[in-house]
């Protein structure tokens, strides 16, 4: 499961966020977050805007939902419970309960598996 944590240190990401789920409201969204992760340093409400035609969005129900911040208290509620989960970076997984920060190599995260699952492979 994917969950939306936007970090205070990046101005747009919170509205980033929110277009992501205004996209997936259109069955669209890891193609348009694919988009976002390859265009960090472009993420203004226009360039979302675009972003969404570009991937063949309805553009007039995307900038409405964009425009209104419908997800902004979705976004808002996955962030406070990733807080409450010990998240503090991204990207952050949940391995059997378990808090990984960081985007660690395969080795790592097999390694954890495999000690979660008792050896077991």
């Amino acid at each position: 499961m994917f969950r939306d944590f936007p970090l205070d240190n990046h101005a747009q990401a919170f509205k980033a966020a929110e277009a992501a789920q205004c996209a997936a409201a259109q069955g669209r969204f890891w193609p348009y977050h694919d988009v976002l992760f390859a265009n960090q340093s472009k993420l203004q409400p226009d360039d979302l805007k675009r972003y969404a035609v570009d991937l063949g969005l309805n553009a007039t129900q995307f900038n409405a939902c964009l425009d209104e911040s419908r997800f902004a208290a979705t976004v808002q509620q996955d962030r406070t419970e990733g807080m409450a989960e010990g998240v503090g970076a991204t990207p952050t997984f949940f391995i059997n309960g378990r808090v990984v920060s960081g985007a660690l190599p395969f080795e790592s995260f097999k390694a954890i598996i495999d000690e979660e699952l008792g050896g077991r492979k």
